[in-house]
């Protein structure tokens, strides 16, 4: 409701009235309403560039698995590898699923052979899992005491690298002589191998934080384990996922040069056995099955890790795409 304009001066009793005026329905305004259960379109955004980076993942694996098939054929036709020796993958194929028992020649059934084979990578996957984690979580813990005092890391540093100069093989026997021949020297073997392209990568990750992050930190009086793990360990997310990834292969590898050295179990035993008894399409079939697992987990690695990046580090997963 308006009121009149008012002519001439006002006395100081006369009384005023102010009211709104009034808008009419097509003059209201036109706000867009977000109802609190539904999505926000960013978060929608964020959610489909998590999906098309697992596709992207997915389809990676599958052309991998090609370019290797094809790679593995055409290198045994390029340079007329003998096949009792070289075994293609049709030959992994038959072996793996429709070989038939040859009691006579000492033969097993493709059930049999499944059977074997899985076993032996079970123990493979066990003994490359304590050593992935062994030394990816010894990595994180030296990394930050390195980047929270530099002079642990002037001290200790030098020495990490001369024990990494020195090959694991020759390692091997001192390593068994001291923790002996069961799950202890499988994770010290393992973890040496994923502990030092982990440390490198994290540290690196954890030093290049912003300084004005770490300033703004310090200005309001946190202490060095605040600042790591609100700032610095959220600011290395990136080069942490990347130790991660890298180091699934390397806990594979490390865990059968740890078989084929101090347990003699798994997979890495296995390998090494057939050679000497000439079976060589199990070792074929060895090979391929703990290749395609390393394949599978580098790239659940990689799905995890854009998730995590797109929930809590947008910028550094745009960056990585």
């Amino acid at each position: 409701m308006g009121t009149a304009p008012v002519d001439g001066p006002l006395s100081e009793g006369t009384p005023v009235t102010v009211s709104a005026p009034e808008v009419g329905p097509d003059e209201r305004p036109r706000g867009r309403l977000t109802s609190r259960r539904g999505s926000s379109p960013r978060a929608s955004t964020k959610r489909g560039s998590a999906w098309a980076r697992l596709a992207g993942n997915l389809g990676s694996v599958l052309v991998s698995i090609v370019v290797a098939l094809v790679l593995w054929e055409g290198f045994i036709r390029l340079y007329h590898v003998d096949k009792v020796i070289a075994k293609d993958p049709l030959d992994v194929w038959r072996y793996l699923f429709t070989a038939h028992a040859d009691k006579v020649h000492g033969f097993r059934s493709a059930a049999e052979n499944r059977t074997v084979l899985f076993h032996n990578l079970k123990t493979t996957m066990r003994d490359a899992a304590l050593g992935y984690v062994a030394g990816i979580l010894l990595a994180m813990v030296v990394a930050s005491v390195f980047v929270l005092q530099r002079t642990v890391e002037q001290t200790f540093m030098p020495v990490a690298l001369v024990l990494r100069s020195v090959p694991l093989v020759a390692m091997a026997p001192l390593i068994t002589l001291i923790f002996g021949r069961d799950v202890l020297a499988v994770s010290v073997i393992g973890g040496i191998v994923c502990f030092f392209p982990a440390l490198v990568n994290i540290m690196f990750g954890l030093r290049a934080t912003p300084r004005s992050s770490l300033d703004l930190m310090a200005s309001y009086g946190a202490s060095k384990l605040t600042t790591l793990r609100k700032v610095l360990v959220p600011s290395a997310m990136p080069s942490i996922f990347a130790s991660l990834r890298i180091n699934v292969p390397a806990a594979i590898i490390g865990a059968l040069l740890a078989e084929w050295l101090a347990t003699g179990k798994g997979s890495g035993n296995e390998m090494l056995t057939v050679v000497n008894t000439f079976d060589y399409g199990e070792l074929w079939a060895a090979v391929v099955l703990v290749t395609l697992v390393s394949m599978v987990l580098y790239s659940v690695v990689s799905a995890v890790e854009a998730a995590v990046l797109t929930r809590y580090a947008p910028d550094a997963a745009g960056r990585k795409n």
